[in-house]
């Protein structure tokens, strides 16, 4: 039985979940002295919410190599197969986590750590075409380079609202987001080789929305692709976005989803952006 795990700072649309049979493991959001598992006592607008009464910015941590443990022993058999997709390494701990609990749990299950080299949808979609590939038949091993092909042809780009999060998160450049807050403009975020890049800087908001779909459309050359836009709450700037790109791109599959908290704490309420990959 193969079994599909992926951390919070990924997304997808929650009936995804139960058509694709896909477990979250959830992130740590940390205010001061208390703790929150991200989507099981804190959902999102909880997580706002205690942002705008607090005045705080929270900070996140990866799940622990035993609440990885935990998890596995809780959904999956004796000599079952668990595919555990996770947020990029190179700005997160998750992955080498998943691997310290997949080396404990080796005579009991074959966990398989997978690194997305990024976040957000992109780990529901490499899930979602797992178990799309394991009902048709293919094997573990083919379902592993299909992944290393979507990783390898990602597209990642989002646009900041406000720079104070990024700031104090370091997850993107500290100067150049200092830099950006004094020009009163917005930043322009770029995923690459698994590292946010803070890569250009927009007058205006609008201005930074059409960057983002001219930047992909750029990229996918006109393939055919899988295509998710993601918002941190602001369902507006999504729905003006999702527009925009299902009228500049050719959409195999285009789905709107909420940024996860783990990554919005880390980029701020008012990000928005798209990621993408070609299908074939």
């Amino acid at each position: 039985m193969l079994r599909l795990v992926m951390d919070t700072a990924g997304d997808c649309p929650r009936e995804w979940l139960d058509e694709f049979k896909i477990h979250l493991i959830p992130i740590n959001i940390h205010f001061g002295e208390q703790t929150f598992l991200q989507g099981v006592d804190l959902d999102n607008e909880g997580f706002y919410r205690l942002v705008d009464e607090s005045g705080t910015i929270p900070k996140t941590s990866q799940p622990t190599p035993q609440q990885f443990v935990q998890l596995y022993r809780s959904i999956a058999d004796p000599g079952d197969t668990i595919l555990s997709v996770h947020v990029t390494r190179k700005l997160s701990g998750t992955f080498a986590s998943a691997e310290l609990a997949a080396r404990e749990l080796a005579d009991e299950y074959n966990v398989i750590p997978f690194d997305s080299a990024s976040g957000t949808t992109m780990q529901g979609f490499m899930l979602r075409e797992a178990r799309l590939m394991e009902r048709q038949g293919a094997s573990v091993e083919a379902i592993l380079e299909r992944l290393k092909h979507i990783r390898a042809n990602t597209q990642l780009a989002l646009t900041l609202d406000t720079l104070d999060y990024a700031r104090m998160s370091g997850r993107v450049k500290t100067l150049q987001a200092a830099l950006a807050s004094v020009l009163n403009v917005k930043p322009i975020v770029l995923l690459e080789d698994g590292v946010l890049e803070m890569k250009d800087k927009v007058r205006t908001r609008i201005r930074s929305l059409t960057y983002l779909v001219d930047f992909i459309k750029q990229r996918l050359e006109g393939r055919r692709a899988n295509v998710a836009v993601v918002h941190a709450r602001d369902p507006e700037a999504g729905k003006r976005l999702t527009q925009a790109v299902r009228e500049a791109l050719n959409c195999n599959l285009l789905i709107t989803t909420e940024l996860s908290i783990g990554i919005a704490a880390n980029l701020g309420p008012g990000t928005v952006g798209i990621a993408a990959y070609p299908v074939d």
